[in-house]
């Protein structure tokens, strides 16, 4: 049985971080924060955008106004990179290979139902996807496991059977807390800020579903998280 894939969008699909650093620095400088949405996103990026948000404060801030923050970065967000929504260069071609032998494709992220369509539909991607989860699937962001394991019950694929397409460490660790082996995507990180991915790519251009078999056979099992990485 082949293996299932199992996509993360920001980052992945399209090479948007630094569109989303700064939407985050916009919001920062609007509340009066210093922080480097840069180096957070290094660290936190995968995470929902209100928990990022959440992590800049000493304080806990209620939840629905995490909601309008989050609200106000994603309008910045689309505002920015309105006229720049590309695919990674090699996606299309490595998702049509990858249908036509076979494998089921999923997509788990933590973004929601406006910010999946603003991508996915402009970009005509969705018809790829077997599935697709987001934030409002599923109880906990990554770097839990949810978002995986969700897609991987509606695919009808065994955790084991998955590979996860992540650009984040905290992706990363989510596909390992779910059992999942990982292909790194190296958008937003350089190689050596992943844990143990299967290999690390720069675009699609170069991975064909025949490669990533043989990377498959060459990793008998998931690697376990490391705690320190959330």
């Amino acid at each position: 049985m082949k293996p299932a894939l199992i996509f993360d969008m920001d980052g992945v699909l399209v090479d948007n971080t630094p569109v989303q650093a700064r939407a985050f620095q916009l919001l920062f400088r609007d509340l009066g924060l210093t922080t480097n949405a840069r180096q957070l996103l290094k660290r936190l990026n995968g995470m929902p955008a209100g928990d990022i948000i959440q992590s800049v404060f000493r304080h806990p801030i209620p939840e629905e106004q995490l909601e309008i923050y989050a609200e106000q970065r994603e309008f910045l967000y689309r505002t920015l990179y309105w006229s720049k929504r590309r695919a990674l260069p090699g996606l299309v071609e490595f998702l049509q290979a990858a249908r036509a032998e076979g494998f089921k494709i999923g997509l788990g992220t933590g973004s929601g139902g406006p910010t999946l369509s603003y991508l996915l539909d402009h970009l005509d991607l969705r018809q790829y996807f077997d599935v697709v989860i987001g934030k409002d699937d599923v109880p906990k962001g990554k770097p839990h496991p949810d978002t995986y394991t969700a897609t991987a019950a509606k695919l009808g694929v065994q955790p084991e059977n998955c590979i996860v397409f992540e650009d984040a460490v905290l992706g990363e660790q989510a596909a390992y807390r779910a059992g999942m082996r990982c292909v790194a995507v190296a958008t937003t990180l350089p190689a050596k800020a992943f844990q143990a991915p299967l290999t690390v790519i720069n675009d699609f251009t170069t991975l064909t579903p025949t490669r990533l078999l043989e990377l498959l056979a060459q990793q008998s099992e998931a690697p376990k998280p490391q705690k320190k990485r959330g």
